[in-house]
């Protein structure tokens, strides 16, 4: 029984778990901040680009 009650009462497992849920979040909000990052970025390059091509001509 002492065995069980130790074994009820160690919260040590609980942290990890807590830190595992909290890097999962924070990755999910970097992967959706990119998202849009990559968007403006792509858009400002084919301005680039056309702007290269049209200096060329």
């Amino acid at each position: 029984m002492t065995m069980f009650s130790r074994f009820m009462n160690d919260e040590s497992g609980a942290t990890a778990i807590e830190y595992g849920l909290i890097a999962a979040i924070v990755g999910v909000g970097i992967i959706v901040g990119l998202g849009s990052v990559r968007t403006e970025l792509q858009g400002t390059l084919n301005k680039v680009s056309t702007e290269l091509k049209g200096a060329s001509n």
